[in-house]
């Protein structure tokens, strides 16, 4: 039986618990998620999108076996148990075919991609049909979405018997997604998806799923994405109101095996993700935040150098970013408007930290080899009593080594432990 079916059964049965998902494809951020899940004695989901991987490399040029490959091999360098990883693939359909493919194309490809996630080893599949294609109808109705993802199940399901002999994947369904990474312009105030409408949704599935003869498969469905009224954008965030959810937390008490999925959890108040876990919104996703987390760090670790190293010898890291960024524009210029003053401090500061994908740029990784390299021992306490509090207070009381490497790597963990804690339904 998957491990996650058993976390949501001592949901359902009122232990107000959950699970959150680290989604992102940096190594410093998947090693410390690691870190942070084995410190804690805690299962970890880490998870791939599909623009992040696909069959064909996605941005990140890496294919689903070589994201698991990855993985796994940071999770064998810290000692973290496989039998406690679960990778998830997140928005696998048609998206990354949507502006350039017919429906029937789109869906040929995205079956090739579903199969490579589950042969590589996926087990947690986010069955995501909702946008349209060239020539469909906008929006598509419940009824075309749930029978592509029906599609998409049965090959899932097929290959996952094909290459392990039987199959415990489990399923994350939903029409109402949020935009991957956050919302491209500012935003105020969200709307709650409706009772109404997410009833429909897990109806209009249960009966696709019935038709293509998957009914068995019904119950390891374990999510659905809903729309809770939480959302960030490039410099505000639009906080969880509980009394706003309440007609949608009631309708899961007909299924049993079902709690919501909640996207773009990122920036919310501490408070908010006890209050998202115990209104049955009992997944979590988080990736920007833990990539802005490593950002601000690395931009730390610079402000110090400024002080405390010769300037000839100098990693000059944000300079290098915006020279990098500036050359090769296509990750931000079509989301952050504005003036050139106010794009230039959305590139570094936006919350939609679309920073994250130039980080694998070879200029920008020297850099930042040169940073760290400049940090060879321990950081005066002063410069990380500035710079560094919170990481400050844990080198003292002795939970924390004092060498750069570890700033970042429980900067990043720092945004993970206020999830596990609320998972477990604490702060």
């Amino acid at each position: 039986m998957h491990m996650l079916l058993d976390q949501i059964r001592l949901h359902k049965e009122g232990k107000e618990n959950g699970v959150f998902c680290v989604c992102s494809a940096h190594p410093l951020v998947i090693e410390a998620s690691l870190r942070q899940a084995l410190q804690d004695n805690s299962i970890l989901i880490v998870e791939a999108t599909s623009n992040q991987v696909d069959q064909f490399g996605g941005y990140t040029g890496m294919t689903p076996q070589d994201f698991a490959d990855f993985v796994q091999g940071l999770a064998n360098e810290v000692g973290f148990p496989l039998e406690r990883l679960v990778l998830g693939g997140d928005h696998l359909g048609p998206n990354r075919w949507q502006k350039t493919d017919d429906g029937e194309a789109a869906m040929a490809k995205a079956c090739d991609l579903v199969a490579a996630y589950v042969d590589a080893g996926f087990t947690k599949i986010h069955l995501d049909c909702s946008m349209s294609c060239v020539g469909d109808p906008v929006p598509l109705t419940d009824e075309i979405v749930a029978s592509r993802a029906a599609r998409l199940m049965r090959v899932a399901e097929d290959t996952a018997k094909a290459k392990f002999g039987s199959s415990d994947l489990v399923y994350i369904i939903g029409t109402e997604v949020p935009v991957p990474g956050g919302a491209h312009e500012t935003i105020n105030t969200l709307e709650v998806t409706s009772r109404g409408a997410a009833q429909k949704t897990i109806q209009a599935h249960q009966e696709a799923f019935a038709q293509a003869g998957l009914s068995e498969v019904w119950p390891r469905v374990i999510g659905l994405v809903v729309q809770p009224g939480v959302e960030f954008d490039h410099v505000g965030v639009v906080d969880f109101v509980p009394e706003k959810a309440q007609d949608l937390v009631s309708l899961l008490d007909q299924f049993p095996h079902l709690v919501y999925e909640a996207h773009s959890t990122d920036y919310q108040n501490d408070q908010a993700y006890v209050d998202l876990v115990k209104n049955h919104f009992a997944i979590l996703k988080v990736g920007p935040a833990l990539t802005f987390a490593l950002r601000e760090a690395l931009y730390k670790l610079a402000y110090i150098e400024d002080f405390a190293v010769p300037a000839d010898k100098r990693s000059n890291l944000l300079e290098v970013i915006e020279q990098e960024t500036l050359a090769q524009p296509g990750y931000w210029q079509d989301y952050y408007g504005g003036t050139a003053e106010e794009q230039k401090f959305a590139r570094s500061y936006s919350f939609s930290d679309r920073i994250r994908y130039y980080w694998p740029n070879a200029k920008i990784q020297q850099a930042i080899k040169t940073l760290l390299a400049n940090f060879p021992g321990p950081i005066p306490l002063p410069f990380l009593s500035q710079f560094f509090p919170e990481q400050f207070k844990r080198i003292r009381g002795g939970k924390l080594a004092n060498t750069a490497k570890d700033l970042l790597l429980d900067s990043v963990a720092s945004v993970n432990r206020v999830y596990a804690a609320a998972c477990k339904g604490k702060l």
